[in-house]
């Protein structure tokens, strides 16, 4: 029981690591493009109409039709909080009395927006803005401009694809504070003006694409594993250098892998152990070395290819005191390069 209460806290432990670590988001630079519908509400507000010899003044009403809105931003994520700078174009057409209406307007906003859940899948998240919009509303075929104070409040979700795109879908309130329009044209050679200060308050559901620049730089694969050099053992009796039969079948197998690698090169070094005198057991392991060496030749490993080399008793496979007789340090290794 205890063994299960120990693993079940060090997996909860490390859930915040594996999180983490499977983060979809990063600090760093996005772009992204946006677009949606755009509701205008409809109002009333007070409006003068003037020809030569006749205003009228009084309360009008227009009612606007459903419309479009794009644009684009660049921001910066600080995982969590994010701050960006938009640009956006709305556009929606309308009565205004018996007459047609088009208002369009063009917004630079800097937006403050916060994710939660962020680095997940599935990302909500609320900001607001403010900002400056340049209004145009076209009338009788006479165009009026106003630049106001904007501000908008968002609400949305988005989709993190992978460290890299994002989507979301979201909700927007947007308003200004009230354009001053005034239109001037002619209508059948007699000129007009018409002057009108509406309310501009819109609802829009936007979706957008982001792309995202702050994900590190997928790691380059490992390098591939050296190739494994094949090598083989003859081990020999005390004091002795002629080969056992088991010997001989070794020395066979590293001949028949020596032929298959087509060219390479045969390293055979001796050993001895430390039960004889230093430069006798050097003098042996070389007669070993020979030994097998002639072995190989006889097997059809050219003379040529094979170098000999004797260490005595300098390195033991095992360690032992000095005069110990060790059968594995009686020994020739074969390496094929």
């Amino acid at each position: 029981m205890i063994k299960k209460i120990l693993a079940t806290t060090a997996v909860l432990m490390a859930l915040p690591v594996v999180s983490q670590a499977q983060t979809l988001q990063y600090p760093g630079f996005y772009v992204g493009a946006i677009g949606g519908v755009n509701w205008m509400l409809n109002n009333s507000f007070n409006a003068t109409a003037s020809t030569p010899g006749f205003v009228l003044s009084g309360q009008s009403y227009a009612a606007m039709n459903t419309g479009w809105a794009a644009g684009g931003m660049v921001g910066y994520d600080f995982i969590g909080p994010r701050v960006e700078l938009e640009g956006m174009y709305r556009d929606n057409t309308g009565q205004f009395g018996s007459l047609g209406v088009d208002i369009n307007q063009v917004s630079v906003m800097a937006n403050v927006l916060y994710d939660f859940n962020a680095g997940g899948v599935i990302v909500p998240y609320i900001g607001a803005g403010a900002g400056v919009a340049f209004l145009n509303s076209s009338l009788l075929g006479a165009s009026s401009n106003s630049t106001q104070f904007a501000y908008q409040a968002i609400l949305g979700v988005g989709y993190n694809i992978d460290p890299m795109f994002r989507i979301n879908l979201e909700g927007r309130y947007y308003g200004t504070t009230n354009p001053n329009f005034t239109y001037s044209g002619n209508v059948g050679g007699t000129p007009f003006t018409v002057t009108g200060s509406p309310q501009n308050n819109n609802f829009s559901v936007m979706a957008s694409l982001q792309v995202r620049f702050g994900a590190p730089a997928a790691a380059p694969p490992p390098p591939p594993a050296p190739a494994a050099t094949p090598s083989f053992m003859v081990f020999f009796d005390w004091d002795r250098s002629n080969l056992s039969q088991q010997a001989l079948q070794t020395i066979g197998q590293a001949a028949a892998s020596y032929k298959s690698k087509g060219s390479a090169r045969i390293t055979a070094t001796g050993h001895a152990d430390r039960s004889g005198p230093e430069a006798y057991n050097m003098a042996l392991s070389l007669r070993r070395a020979n030994a097998v060496k002639d072995a190989l030749v006889r097997d059809g490993v050219p003379a040529t290819a094979i170098t000999v080399i004797g260490k005595g008793e300098t390195q033991p496979l095992v360690p032992t005191a000095d005069g110990v007789r060790e059968p594995q340090n009686r020994r020739v290794e074969i390496v094929i390069q």
